[in-house]
This record gives C-alpha cells, structure tokens and sequence, in this order.
C-alpha cells in the first residue's frame, strides 16, 4: 500500500516521488513502484521524468511503439537532457528505425560530447550496418570516458562488453595488417633490431600499455623514456654476477647470525595514506639488510659482507650527499607479492633486487620481475638489464614452494650520459626547511633521515 501523502505538483516533489519509485523497484518492491509512479503521473502527467520513467517501463514490456511516443514527449518537454535522447533512440533501436535512431543519437550527443550510453548506441548502429572499423571507432570514443578499472552500471554492462569484444576484433585486424606488410621489411633487413617498431604496433593495437615517466617526487625532462635497457650496455654487471656465490654465502650468514640487522623495507610512521602500501608496512614479510642507506654505510653490516662490497666497486653508484648511494639486500618471503609502483624520481636508477636480480641468492626460474609491459624470467646469479626511467615495476612468485623466499640486492646507481644530474645534486646546498612531503607511493627507505 502506497504511504504517498498528496503533495504539490512542483517539480522537487515530482523527481523525489520518481526516485522513491525507482528506489522501490530496484529493492523488487513492484506494487510500491507502481503506485509511485501512477501517483506522479496523476501530479505532473506531462513532466518530463515521469514521462521519462513511463516509456521505460512500456521498453520492459516489450511496446516500444509506446516508448517511443513517451520518449518523444519527453524531449520536447526537456530537449537539453541527454538521457531523454538516448532514450528515444533505443525505442527507436528496436523499432528498426536506423536513420531516426542516428539522429536522436546526434541529439544527445550535441548536448554531452561524452555521453557513455550514446556514444555505445552509435557503436552499436554503425556495427549493426556492418562498418566494423568505424564502430570500433566509436566504441573507442566510448570507452574512453569509463575510468580505467571502473565498472559499468548493469544498464550498459552488456554494451560496454560488446564495445570491448569489437575494438579487441580491430585491434587483431590491425595487427594482422601490419604485419602483413612488414613481412616484406622484415625479410628484407633480416637480423635487423626490430624491437622499436614491435612495441609501436603493440602499442597501437593495444596489446602493451604505454607507460610514461610519472615519478611520485621530481621528474627531470628530456631523458628517454627507456622501459629496459639491454644488458650489453653495462659490463659491469659480469662482476657482480659472478660474485654471486660469494654474495649468497655473506647473506647466508647474515641471516644467521644478524636477523636483529634486519627490519621491515615498508615503514611509514603512522597518520600516513599507504595506499598500495598498507599490507606490507612495517611488516618482516619484506625485509632490508642495508649495507648502506642514502649515503651513510653500516660500518657493522659491512664488516660482514667485505666480498659483497668488493663486487660493488666497479659499479657506478650513485654518489649524492644525503641521498646515496644506497645498497641493501631484499629478503620477500614466499608468497608475498609487491604491488605495481613507480619511482620516486624520474632519473636512472638500477634495481637489482627490485627486478633484475630479487632472485640472485636464490634458485626459482619462475620468478617473474616485470617492468611496465614487459616480464623478465631470472635465475640465480642472472641480471638480464637495467630498469629505465618509465617502469611500473612489479614482482611475481609463479610456482615458488612455499617454505622458500626471494632473496635480492639493490643499489642506486648512475651512469655516463647523465652524471650531470648527479654533479648538480652535489652542489653545496642551502638548508631547506619546507621540503615537499614524499606520497604514499614512495619508497619508504628513502623517508627515513
């Protein structure tokens, strides 16, 4: 039984009684529903939400005819609501009315440029006409507006996965294409290095992100936005890889005599956002043994890995006042994962426990350190590159038993083409009193004085 009171015809009244109704309904409470909105159609017959409401219920009884009618009488009673369009048009949709459906599209669409349900229903119609290239145009435009990892309302969910399932069959169309046509180029300069030109076509056919310089500090421009550097550019790495039983031995007793050396990698103080950091901080699951931490060596943990220290010396540490070099071992237990994150600056910075090496003292060929697009599958003692200056760095454990752990180092390093970044952070430097505030997607070594 309806608890409706008589109420003025205003138009607050209207749209409260219209949201009780689709309130009622959404809770299954047809009979309420119902009352509602034969009560707001007896207050405001011609008001353009009840109106609105009336031709979506005639769409669930399958009378589009009648919705559309409504739908029509809607937008002329408010012709600048998008919805009311979109509307009119999917009664229009079932009615097989294509040229009149394209044009309340256009309605709607003049009035909000990102109109998700009509950008959707322009997809549709330019697919249903058999322009699969163009739908996926559309259908692009569309999805273009949803946030990324947002889900669709149950309305459009059935729209949003047609959208993707069609710009997937383009993407592959493309794709095939392309590569129809560098077959030709491929033969032609055979041995040549084609990763470059691999990486666009992926890119355009979304089959690999673009990932962009977005450090949570300070980005320095005009350095190239290299994902992964090859291994042949650094010679230096021979010598660390092949001190790696020395180095597994020094940790081996570390971990044994020394565990109080250990402590949590994540720890923020409390009162900070840790977002993507909440579960690990200032837990041992993720542990650090520093040999040296922005800059100020542990006298006492270096005397217990000299043959560590040792391999170190022809790698180009980072040597900046107060802030490097750092070096430390890695220790993830089993079973614990790091969450995707960037760098605190855009600058080179070489992880060899972060991704290259998180396995260097330890032998599991399925651990799999990836950087932005890519996977990286290592071994013990193995440092395929350096990370580059755009990484989304991630680390994953496939098939780790679980009575074992990860076991890496990392240092902060800098090479040749950019050792002007560091001779300018050696500059003597004034106090600096208001310094901003790391996010809650730095690094939290690297907030400890």
């Amino acid at each position: 039984m309806s608890n409706v009171n008589p109420v003025p015809a205003d138009n607050g009244n209207i749209l409260r009684i219209i949201q009780a109704c689709k309130a009622a309904e959404a809770a299954g409470r047809n009979g309420e529903a119902d009352q509602l909105l034969t009560r707001a159609a007896q207050l405001a017959p011609a008001h353009p939400a009840v109106l609105n409401e009336l031709g979506m219920r005639m769409m669930q009884r399958n009378e589009p005819a009648k919705a559309r009618e409504l739908f029509q009488r809607a937008t002329q009673a408010d012709p600048g609501h998008p919805a009311l369009w979109a509307n009119l048009a999917a009664s229009l949709a079932a009615l097989g009315l294509q040229q009149e459906q394209l044009e309340a599209i256009e309605r709607a669409l003049a009035i909000e440029p990102r109109h998700l349900s009509s950008l959707l229903q322009k997809g549709a119609l330019i697919e249903d006409q058999g322009d699969s290239r163009n739908a996926a145009r559309a259908y692009r435009n569309a999805l273009a507006t949803m946030p990324s990892g947002a889900t669709p309302a149950p309305a459009i969910s059935g729209m949003v996965d047609r959208a993707r399932a069609a710009v997937r069959t383009d993407d592959e169309a493309l794709a095939g294409a392309l590569e129809a046509r560098l077959a030709a180029i491929r033969d032609q300069h055979a041995g040549a290095d084609f990763k470059r030109v691999d990486r666009c076509v992926e890119i355009l056919t979304s089959r690999r992100a673009r990932f962009n310089s977005e450090p949570t500090f300070m980005f320095f421009p005009q350095i190239p936005a290299i994902e992964f550097f090859e291994r042949g550019d650094f010679p230096w790495l021979d010598a660390i890889e092949a001190a790696t039983d020395d180095i597994r031995t020094e940790l081996t007793a570390v971990l044994v005599a020394d565990r109080a050396g250990l402590e949590p990698y994540i720890a923020y103080p409390d009162g900070v956002p840790l977002d993507r950091w909440r579960e690990l901080n200032k837990s041992r699951r993720w542990s650090a043994y520093f040999l040296s931490n922005q800059g100020v060596e542990l006298p006492a943990h270096i005397a217990r890995c000299p043959r560590t220290m040792q391999a170190l010396k022809g790698a180009p540490l980072c040597d900046v006042a107060a802030r490097g070099p750092t070096v430390f071992f890695s220790i993830l237990d089993a079973s614990t994962h790091i969450p995707p994150h960037t760098g605190l600056q855009r600058r080179p910075r070489q992880q060899l426990g972060s991704s290259t090496v998180h396995s260097v003292l330890t032998s599991n060929p399925t651990t799999r350190p990836g950087t932005s697009g890519e996977d990286h599958r290592i071994g013990t003692g193995n440092l395929p590159g350096q990370l580059g200056n755009t990484h989304l760095l991630k680390i994953t454990d496939d098939g780790i038993s679980p009575d074992s752990g990860k076991i890496g180092g990392l240092l902060d390093l800098t090479d040749q083409p950019n050792r002007h970044i560091t001779a300018l952070a050696q500059q003597p430097r004034k106090p600096q009193r208001d310094l901003p505030m790391p996010t809650s997607n730095d690094h939290p070594h690297r907030n400890k004085p």
